[in-house]
């Protein structure tokens, strides 16, 4: 379940400030699920309000799929979402647009800070 590149940008695209404000909105109605895990990772999905998608940028898109393209930390992170450290976003359920998948190693312990 190796991340695929070319579903990525390149590198992360930071939201411009005004592109930021047009998504505050949305912010506090971002749903988390409950964590659930398999034998190497831990999962979780995050549900962010539909209409919230017409205000994300296009290039945060895969025109091939119609869906958002698997996002770094910092793009995810800018669109509002909040998450723990160590969590990676590796797949957009596409039956359901708005519905983010997100994975991190079992027992994931963040580096130590130096």
């Amino acid at each position: 379940m190796d991340i695929d590149p070319a579903r990525r940008n390149k590198k992360p695209r930071l939201l411009l400030e005004t592109e930021r404000e047009k998504l505050d909105e949305f912010v506090d109605s971002i749903h988390y699920s409950a964590r659930y895990n398999d034998d190497k990772f831990e999962y979780r999905h995050v549900q962010l309000p539909k209409n919230m998608l017409k205000k994300i940028p296009a290039d945060y898109f895969d025109s091939a799929k119609g869906t958002l393209k698997l996002l770094w930390e910092e793009e995810w992170r800018a669109l509002g979402i909040t998450q723990s450290l160590g969590w990676e976003h590796y797949e957009v359920h596409e039956p359901e647009p708005h519905i983010l998948l997100f994975k991190r190693p079992l027992n994931y312990q963040p580096p130590l800070q130096q």
